[in-house]
């Protein structure tokens, strides 16, 4: 019964218009014990969401990229506590601003170099130019171009970023930005090879996520979910790009600048495959990606209460966020995001309307995947929260399947 009622609630928002659609699959104890397809991939031509439909998964992509980090950790290529200069000089001389709606050039030095440790809590002050407006946002486009695919190659990346102001002290407060996408880059450095090469290697390989990348190849594409979005009046429309291009289908070719934080592509089953790791303490199948003490450091809350408690609404009440992911510190506090379920349930949301948890207390993996690309103005206005309803329910309906 569980199962038909999830599809019949997406269902739901998909024939009003509120969702292209949608894919669900609910994993405990070695087995898949629901998935779901609705609606389309392609409206136009009418091609139906499938289990192995392609999404882009937005920062569903920094744990991710944050587990590629804490096995360089691992290998003694850096400590959490080590200034990120040294891969990253163009850091050395950081300047916080006084105000992020005033002059950009009214700020104060740095107490303290940004830490890795800093980058894996976003306590690093960098923030997003998109949840800013005037002189901040602009400042950003000019310097990084695209959010997620920008034509600024990696090294002038850094450097561009490097060149704005910091929102806040380094280690001060949790300030969701471009951390993990400065995190990729970096790793890329110390290994000398592209990001999505070293992630190839590291993770996907090891743990067959064949599906998932920074590309789609050519014979897979017919697979991928179009980008959807919403018109100002609220009607569902095909998105061919956005803010800094953040919602074309596909990189352009030979760009060489990777999001670590935003840009990867995956799979129901793929992603599967990486979020049973927190099942398994850092293990899949027999598939070692991080040492207990490590992974135990990574979903170990990092922040102090008044941290927590600015970190809202991004960190609801009773959850923190440990290296690169969030989970449940207080389940009777805990609202359904970013986690939801059990204490010492870890996840960490996508903005294009994918989620997931993998929740040690009943050995369960709970995803959702969907493109639903509304701007952040929209949002304010109440256009396109349909979807979070909707994950609302299915963590629900998927409860009672676990029960």
């Amino acid at each position: 019964m569980g199962e038909e009622l999830i599809a019949a609630a997406i269902s739901k928002i998909v024939n009003a218009g509120g969702l292209a659609g949608a894919a669900t699959l609910v994993w405990r104890d070695g087995k898949v014990i629901q998935t779901a397809a609705v609606g389309w991939r392609d409206v136009e031509s009418k091609l139906p969401i499938e289990r192995n439909t392609l999404f882009r998964i937005a920062s569903m992509t920094k744990p991710i990229t944050s587990t590629a980090a804490l096995m360089l950790f691992e290998e003694g290529r850096f400590a959490l506590s080590d200034p990120i200069t040294r891969w990253a000089p163009e850091f050395s001389r950081m300047r916080v601003l006084h105000s992020r709606t005033g002059p950009l050039d009214r700020t104060d030095p740095a107490e303290r170099p940004i830490t890795f440790e800093d980058l894996l809590t976003h306590r690093s002050g960098l923030t997003y130019g998109g949840f800013h407006a005037g002189l901040l946002a602009s400042a950003f486009k000019e310097a990084l171009g695209g959010d997620i695919d920008s034509d600024v190659i990696p090294d002038d990346w850094i450097a561009g970023l490097a060149s704005l102001p910091l929102i806040d002290q380094p280690g001060a407060a949790f300030h969701y930005g471009h951390s993990t996408d400065l995190l990729g880059l970096l790793i890329a450095r110390i290994e000398d090879a592209p990001l999505g090469d070293v992630l190839k290697r590291r993770i996907f390989d090891p743990l067959g996520m064949n599906d998932t990348g920074f590309t789609v190849p050519v014979a897979q594409r017919q697979r991928r979910a179009r980008a959807y979005g919403f018109d100002d009046a609220g009607r569902l429309i095909a998105r061919l790009a956005g803010p800094g291009d953040s919602f074309l289908p596909e990189r352009p070719e030979g760009m060489t600048y990777v999001s670590g934080g935003q840009g990867l592509w995956s799979t129901l089953d793929d992603y599967l495959s990486f979020a049973r790791m927190f099942l398994g303490a850092g293990a899949v199948d027999g598939v070692r990606l991080l040492q207990h003490e490590t992974f135990t450091l990574m979903v170990t809350n990092c922040l102090n209460e008044d941290q927590q408690v600015k970190a809202r609404p991004l960190l609801e009440a009773g959850h923190g966020f440990g290296l690169g992911v969030a989970m449940v510190l207080d389940p009777v506090k805990s609202g359904p995001r970013p986690v939801g379920g059990g204490v010492g349930a870890v996840g960490w949301p996508g903005g294009f309307g994918g989620w997931w948890r993998a929740d040690p207390n009943d050995n369960s993996v709970l995803i959702f995947l969907a493109h639903n690309m509304v701007e952040l103005e929209q949002l304010f206005n109440g256009i396109g929260l349909g979807v979070y309803d909707v994950i609302a329910q299915f963590q629900v309906l998927a409860s009672s399947l676990l029960l």
